[in-house]
Order: C-alpha cells, then sequence, then structure tokens
C-alpha cells in the first residue's frame, strides 16, 4: 500500500533524486534476524524476546523498540515508542499478567516515548532531570512529566530486581541515559548504536557528534551480553558495537583528510571562483559536497580490518554514509580545534576554515 504521492515525491526542480535500489549495495544477511521474515510479526505489529531472567525486548516492523523487566512486584517498562504503542501491554501479557508499576524514560524525544500517557497517573515515571526540564519547557500530553528525577547516577530497585541509571554527558540529546540491567547483563542506550547498521542519517539526528563518538567507548565499558539501541528489528552484541565504533573512525579520520586538503582559505577561494559574488553560496555548497564526496569514496572503498568493505559489513553504508559525513565533518568544523587562525594580513598558519 502507498499514499497518494506512490513510493516518492520527485521534485519539480530542485531537492534529492529517487534513490534505487539497485544503486546500492543490500544488506548484510546479519543484519536482518529471522523473524523480519516471519508474516505474524507483521500482522501483530510486536515481536519480543527474552533476553534474560524476565528482561524482555520487544520491536516493532517500523524498527522502533522498548523493552520491560519483570519484578516481584510488577513490572518496569523503558520507552513508549508511539509505533509499538499499547502492543505493548499484549507483549507483556503474553508472558505475565502483573501491573506495569515503573516506566523509565531513556530521553525526551517523542519518537521513543511518545506514548507514554497510555500507562496512566499511577506509574511512577523515572528519567534525567534535564528530561524532566526540556518536557516541562516543551509540554505534551503525550509525555507525562517524570515523577522521579536524578543528576548522575540512580538504581531502580523494584521487587528484588535492579536498573542501574547513569547519564554522562549529552550525546544523541541532553539527558539521554543508560539503562544498565546488571543481573541480566543488558544495557539499553538509545539512538547512538543500531545493531548491525550504519545508523540513521546524519548519525541519527544526534545533536552532540563529539557525545556520540564517546558514547561508543562507554557502552563498550559495560560488560553487556546485550544491547537495546532503539531501533532496527534486532538487539545487538558487544561486536556490533566494536564494529560500528570502527566504521565511525573511519569516517572522522576522512573528515580530517577532506578539511586537511580542502578546508583552507586559498582552496575555499578556488570553489567560489567564477561563481560571481551573487553566487558564492552556490560555491559553498561545492565545497561542501566535494569535502562528502571525498569521505565517502574513501570510507566505503577501504578494506576494513576482517577484509571486507563497509557495505559488505553494515547495511545502510552506500545510501547513509554521505549524511555521516556531511555531518561529521560539520561537527569537526563547530566541536573541535580548527588547527591554527587567521593572522594580520594574509600570512599565518594552515587552519580550518
Amino acid at each position: 500500500m502507498v499514499g497518494k504521492y506512490g513510493d516518492f515525491y520527485a521534485a519539480k526542480k530542485f531537492g534529492f533524486p529517487k534513490a534505487e535500489p539497485g544503486e546500492h549495495a543490500p544488506s548484510p544477511q546479519q543484519f536482518m534476524p529471522e523473524h523480519i521474515n516471519d508474516p505474524s510479526f507483521y500482522a501483530k505489529g510486536w515481536h519480543a524476546e527474552e533476553l534474560g531472567d524476565g528482561f524482555y525486548w520487544v520491536t516493532t516492523p517500523s524498527g522502533y523498540e522498548s523493552a520491560f523487566m519483570l519484578t516481584g512486584e510488577g513490572v518496569i517498562v523503558i520507552d513508549a515508542p508511539p509505533p509499538l504503542g499499547e502492543n505493548i501491554f499484549a507483549a507483556i501479557e503474553s508472558v505475565t499478567d502483573a501491573p506495569v508499576t515503573h516506566l523509565v524514560y531513556s530521553h525526551w524525544h517523542s519518537d521513543h516515548i511518545g506514548a507514554a500517557s497510555m500507562f496512566g497517573p499511577k506509574v511512577k515515571i523515572i528519567a534525567h532531570d534535564i528530561t524532566r526540564e526540556l518536557l516541562t519547557r516543551f509540554p505534551d500530553k503525550y509525555r507525562p512529566l517524570p515523577t522521579e528525577t536524578f543528576d548522575t547516577e540512580a538504581t531502580l530497585e523494584v521487587g528484588g530486581t535492579r536498573l542501574e541509571l547513569s547519564y554522562k554527558g549529552a550525546d544523541h540529546c541532553p539527558g539521554n541515559i543508560y539503562i544498565w540491567a546488571p543481573t541480566q547483563k543488558v544495557l539499553t542506550k538509545i539512538d547512538i548504536v543500531s545493531p548491525g547498521s550504519v545508523a540513521f542519517m546524519h548519525c541519527d539526528f544526534s545533536e552532540n557528534i563529539s557525545g556520540f563518538y564517546q558514547a561508543h567507548d562507554d557502552i563498550l565499558s559495560y560488560d553487556f551480553k546485550a544491547l537495546i539501541g532503539g531501533h532496527i528489528t534486532r538487539w545487538g552484541t558487544r561486536q556490533d558495537v566494536e564494529i560500528v565504533r570502527e566504521y565511525w573512525h573511519d569516517v572522522r579520520d576522512h573528515a580530517d583528510e577532506a578539511l586537511k586538503e580542502m578546508a583552507s582559505k586559498d582552496v575555499l577561494e578556488g570553489f567560489h571562483h567564477g561563481m560571481g559574488k551573487e553566487h558564492r553560496l552556490v560555491g559553498a555548497e561545492n565545497f561542501m559536497n566535494s569535502m562528502v564526496n571525498y569521505i565517502v569514496d574513501k570510507t566505503l572503498s577501504k578494506t576494513t580490518s576482517n577484509g571486507q568493505t563497509w557495505p559488505e559489513r553494515l547495511a545502510g553504508a552506500t545510501p547513509f554514509t554521505k549524511y555521516h559525513a556531511f555531518t561529521v565533518m560539520e561537527s569537526t568544523r563547530t566541536e573541535r580545534t580548527h588547527h591554527g587562525y587567521q593572522r594580520r594580513g594574509v600570512g599565518g598558519p594552515w587552519y580550518i576554515v
């Protein structure tokens, strides 16, 4: 079934061309778990797996994920994405008749907690201080304010079970927390790693790219056996994180090369030359896109640590790397050193424009 625009809205003059499957590498088999070929997954709208000792992961055909943990006094739920919605109750009821007593917000974004109001006023909601601040500033009836918040560390103990909550600074967004189930060795960290893929466009639209990079190391500091990343219809392993961390460092290394090759004041003027002053921003687009193309070519043609290229190892490498390249390159220009600055006149060392 398609909408009134079919499977693509073609711009009349400006905009993006339609991407065609034949132009891109297919997703590696390890990206596609068995349940995505099961018709019942789409008929029900959810799939759940027990990851250990009463801790369950739930996913949807649209790739949004939630989790819940059984306790001696009810059920703790992690996140409430609208594409899952009330199907979380069906998943819970498939293994227990215990009520939901607690809801943990991973962060404030509505695509992950935008169905939270369905739990009603009796459920306790735990989140970071910043999440409460943002939801107070930008209220949404579907995202009730947290009833309990914390700053750096907190422990949620219910009925003999424990979740350890931690905040290590802004990454995908301010207030995005780590949710660790130490007994089950399951870590929930949303919108950083999408297991088996390069993640969605622009580093999954993360706000702090330096923090996004740091989060990969912080995830690996946990002794987890399963990672819930918030997107994609499979949970992740330690190897998934190690692989995608390597990809991101390749992107950043090639972004550094591109900036050194093309982001000097002299080279920038070359992109403007001949455009005329009224079209200097057209030259600026060529300047930015040239660096993106350099990063994409270098990253996707590289033989990686296991002898394969990134399109052979990670889903989404060919359609999404250009978006990641732009974001990582721009984060370097805004969050990292410029290696110097203009001296008086026209002299001085090399620096990033």
